[in-house]
């Protein structure tokens, strides 16, 4: 594996440096998101390089600060390594489909925000509801206190899993009361997802048809360009094939000029 991951880095290096040189504006380019995935996805790998991490073994014989700093440089060395999931991402240059939806977080960052201020101010209502009908009515708190919502703070992940529809089933209200604000937390939380996604759907499907229309405009010139590459070719060959029947047609005629010539000065007497 680290064999073909060298390959691969190698690769993936050849070509950011060639497009490094090649970019017009070499600002534009260090600017650019895909860019800077590329490089923090290339950069993990030097750096685990340069750095070696001991292995337990030998941490575990090293005391005092330099143990905490060889800790903590290892902890950023696995978190480096872990950036390398970043070479997905570079399918999005190829793909229609990822760029598609990174255009369209792009354009319904107003309709996230709204969406999450909508789960936020959610989550804050419903929490210490739940807390309060668990909390104060619900026996069943008392005796399994691992299944009970501790705290208001502790009830928000609940409100987050329960409006998400997501429901773990980690903490579940047990009380009659408590039952009846997760019904009402749930069928709120539908209507919050189901507020903006009309917006976000039809932001997604206008920078799809943008980007298809792109991609063909880009496809058109491409192949107008062949084939006016082509059609340069062919005239040039008929101009050549044009000079040749010219220069063919010039030599025929000085030839029946000096034939004529020729037989113009023979004597009668040969006829």
């Amino acid at each position: 594996m680290f064999v073909v991951e060298s390959i691969c880095v190698a690769w993936f290096t050849f070509e950011f440096v060639l497009r490094f040189i090649n970019a017009q504006s070499k600002l534009a380019f260090a600017r650019g998101p895909l860019n800077i995935i590329d490089a923090v996805a290339i950069l993990p790998y030097y750096v685990s390089l340069v750095v070696d991490v001991r292995d337990e073994s030998q941490d575990e014989m090293v005391m005092g600060a330099g143990r905490g700093y060889l800790d903590k440089l290892s902890l950023i060395l696995r978190l480096l390594r872990a950036l390398r999931i970043l070479y997905v991402m570079r399918l999005a240059r190829h793909s229609l489909g990822l760029q598609t939806l990174g255009l369209t977080m792009q354009r319904s960052m107003r309709e996230f925000g709204l969406l999450l201020l909508f789960v936020c101010v959610a989550v804050t209502l419903f929490s210490p509801l739940v807390h309060l009908a668990e909390s104060e009515l619900a026996p069943y708190a008392a005796t399994h206190p691992q299944n009970s919502f501790s705290s208001i703070p502790a009830t928000y992940w609940w409100a987050i899993i329960s409006m998400t529809t997501v429901g773990y089933g980690d903490m579940v209200p047990r009380s009659i009361p408590g039952q009846m604000v997760a019904l009402t937390s749930i069928l709120s939380g539908i209507l919050i997802m189901a507020f903006p996604a009309t917006s976000i759907f039809h932001t997604f499907s206008r920078s799809y048809q943008e980007l298809k229309q792109e991609y063909e405009r880009l496809w058109k010139e491409e192949r107008g360009e062949e084939i006016a590459a082509e059609s340069e070719e062919m005239c040039s060959k008929v101009e050549l094939t044009s000079i040749e029947l010219t220069s063919l047609s010039r030599f025929d005629n000085l030839q029946l000029v000096a034939e004529r010539e020729d037989h113009s000065t023979l004597p009668t007497t040969v006829f």
